[in-house]
């Protein structure tokens, strides 16, 4: 079995306990629970290590595309592992990190993965440490309540692929003939931004958006599913779901 759902910001033991996921009394680890980034890879903090140790103690294999906000300086560290036909990178041996332009064989769908968004919560701007005034600026934005993140503390530009990322991605889709069962993400692509945030608001379109737009144009699929937007609404007409606090079974 396969379910989904949306961004959790490390909050497995919430979003996953017994309570609000009785199903998983029938899962082993052959069954997936999918998360459409914003997994909440943060800083390896002993809070942070026991969490992972409890998903793992699951029955389930959790596996998740990244987000916006993802630790990617741990995650680009991470040794670089293939699992059913695609790259991957093993947080703990059932708790796996499906990495960007890779199609993943499970219960007999390919799934085509992509990670990332640009975050949004970032008006204010981004301290970074280099800078000599970066805690006084700090304070200042913390008086004002602004938006703002510190690099590589709180936002990474790796929230956005790199050309060979994409790049891959177009080459594996290729590969397939275009077509895949299921294509998961954190972001919508640019078309379908538009209709939820009612001409780019708070959320912008990006070169991500736009691959994405790219690829559902280009590609033979049954279903588009994403997170970020913290909602739980399906797009009928687009082929497209956005998922938030549900757990859906997809298989």
């Amino acid at each position: 079995m396969v379910y989904i759902t949306g961004d959790t910001h490390g909050g497995w033991m919430e979003r996953l306990r017994m309570e609000s996921f009785p199903e998983q009394k029938e899962l082993t680890k052959e069954d997936y629970v999918l998360i459409l980034g914003d997994f909440g890879i943060w800083d390896n903090s002993k809070r942070e290590q026991y969490h992972l140790d409890w998903l793992e103690g699951r029955t389930f294999t959790t596996l998740f595309v990244s987000g916006n906000h993802e630790n990617y300086d741990i995650l680009d560290q991470l040794p670089v592992e293939n699992w059913h036909g695609g790259k991957v990178n093993f947080i703990r041996p059932s708790v796996i990190h499906l990495r960007r332009g890779q199609i993943f064989d499970i219960e007999g769908k390919s799934f085509f993965a992509f990670g990332g968004a640009s975050s949004h919560d970032i008006s204010a701007g981004i301290l970074e440490l280099e800078d000599p005034n970066w805690k006084e600026k700090k304070k200042k934005l913390d008086r004002c309540h602004a938006l703002y993140r510190i690099h590589h503390i709180s936002w990474w530009e790796r929230e956005l692929p790199s050309e060979e990322e994409m790049e891959e991605g177009i080459r594996n889709l290729t590969e397939r003939n275009n077509r895949v069962d299921y294509i998961v993400a954190h972001t919508p692509y640019t078309s379908l931004l538009e209709q939820i945030d009612g001409g780019y608001g708070d959320y912008q379109r990006d070169c991500l958006t736009d691959y994405l737009q790219r690829v559902i144009q280009r590609v033979d699929y049954q279903w588009f599913f994403f997170g970020h937007m913290h909602q739980n609404v399906q797009f009928y007409l687009e082929k497209a779901i956005c998922v938030y606090e549900q757990i859906v079974r997809i298989l």
